[in-house]
């Protein structure tokens, strides 16, 4: 005990010679970053902003880019999970397919499975009389399924491979564990493996999340009104071309930001309801 203040003595130095978030390179990096906002706010022409027709055009582009990413990552991680296992303690004549797919759309570009799906089954339904007269024929006559459908397939094609390394990550004892304890299948399924699969692919799915973002701009060639495509509009209009791109990466790192920060607090929140 009698010890314990010359530690404590010792340890001030080494907390004194920590450095601090505000080093001198990154008080630097910060005058270099504030120096050129200054400078794009007040030497760029930023005229057309005031424009009310345009301030509808890029709210309406930012919810649709959004509610595509919510939308296409929930239901690629829905058909991701299923890849996965079947890959992961799947019979053959299931795993085979998965296997298949996966590998189907991480060895094509999206932009080809995009145009595929939106001029080639946009192209064939209306060939097909009971799709014409059906009730989802308003919604398969307009683009934004057909970017749904080929965005989900991307994500579902990347995640399921990363969900069958996670599934096969899961101790196999804690899996034997379970079944010597008479839990149902789906119980071990929903209770063990599949909560520390989620929380094993969570860095990776926060990466996928920021990838499919930056690949929302591609559904703006099949005509979706996507933020990429009000800055287009902009540009078109006004014949001005960095403005609106600066505005778009802005945007672009808003959201990316938000998604960035939103998978760290999952990250430090699921071990705790997990372990």
């Amino acid at each position: 005990m009698a010890d314990l203040p010359v530690q404590q003595a010792a340890a001030k130095p080494e907390a004194a010679l920590t450095p601090g978030f505000w080093v001198p390179r990154r008080i630097v990096m910060a005058a270099v970053a504030v120096l050129l906002v200054v400078w794009c706010a007040t030497s760029l022409n930023w005229t057309w902003l005031a424009s009310e027709k345009y301030h509808s055009l890029i709210l309406r582009g930012i919810w649709t880019t959004c509610w595509l990413l919510v939308v296409t990552m929930v239901l690629g991680m829905l058909l991701a999970i299923p890849l996965g296992l079947a890959q992961a303690a799947g019979p053959w004549w299931l795993a085979m397919p998965a296997r298949a797919f996966c590998g189907l759309v991480r060895g094509t570009p999206l932009l080809l499975q995009l145009w595929l799906l939106y001029y080639g089954l946009g192209s064939l339904f209306p060939s097909i009389p009971w799709i014409r007269e059906s009730d989802l024929w308003p919604i398969l006559r307009q683009a934004w399924p057909y970017a749904v459908l080929a965005l989900t397939f991307s994500v579902a094609g990347y995640e399921g491979e990363v969900m069958r390394g996670a599934f096969k990550g899961v101790p196999h004892g804690q899996l034997e564990a379970a079944k010597a304890m008479g839990m149902p299948r789906f119980t071990i399924f929903r209770r063990i493996w599949l909560p520390q699969a989620i929380q094993r692919v969570l860095p990776t799915l926060g990466g996928e999340t920021v990838l499919t973002l930056k690949a929302t701009p591609l559904v703006a060639t099949i005509t979706v009104v996507d933020i990429y495509a009000v800055s287009s509009r902009i540009r078109q209009d006004t014949f001005v071309v960095y403005e609106p791109l600066l505005l778009l990466a802005v945007v672009y790192m808003a959201i990316a930001g938000v998604i960035v920060l939103m998978f760290r607090w999952l990250e430090n929140r699921v071990p705790q309801k997990t372990a």
